[in-house]
């Protein structure tokens, strides 16, 4: 290879490209619009970010409906401090209320209320809704399924540990 040849590649950082670069761009742009249109019908129905709606949902199919909060921040992919913030303002609202842990007092739990299970109820139809509108009802089975594997690819890529999972999954009828 003649030398300005290896000196341009040498310094010329490498770039995405025809079908990588749609692919990417394809995922970027629904990184970007997705978490905007499930918090507009939120905000807008339930007075809740989507960031509180899976707090308090994960709580809600929680055991006991608690949860530490480090495994709560662990499932919302949050700092401590963000969730800590959040879970000011639910439970100023009621929603949920925190206390130290009694089995290991250096940990502090998260307990869902009733007016929080309540808030979960009350929000979770227009979610489904909006969640089917913009994702799954644009899907068949197998792209669904496809989806939810390639989505499983990535975030053993980014992380070694499991994100929120349902408990169990309904069996499926095809």
């Amino acid at each position: 290879m003649p030398d300005a040849i290896r000196a341009t590649t040498a310094t010329t950082p490498p770039e995405l490209t025809g079908e990588d670069l749609e692919t990417w761009a394809a995922l970027a742009t629904v990184l970007e619009w997705l978490p905007p249109a499930l918090d507009g019908q939120l905000q807008r129905d339930a007075q809740l970010t989507h960031f509180e709606y899976g707090i308090l949902y994960a709580l809600a199919k929680a055991p006991e409906h608690t949860l530490r909060m480090s495994v709560l921040a662990g499932y919302a992919n949050s700092t401590l401090s963000r969730l800590s913030r959040a879970a000011v303002r639910m439970e100023s609202r009621g929603w949920l209320r925190r206390t130290p842990d009694p089995a290991d007092g250096r940990y502090t739990l998260a307990i869902l209320t009733e007016p929080g299970h309540e808030k979960v109820r009350q929000a979770t139809p227009g979610h489904v809704q909006v969640v089917h509108r913009l994702v799954l009802d644009r899907l068949t089975k197998p792209q669904a399924r496809q989806l939810r594997e390639i989505s499983h690819r990535i975030m053993r890529a980014i992380r070694d540990e499991d994100g929120w999972a349902p408990r169990s999954r309904p069996e499926s009828s095809d």
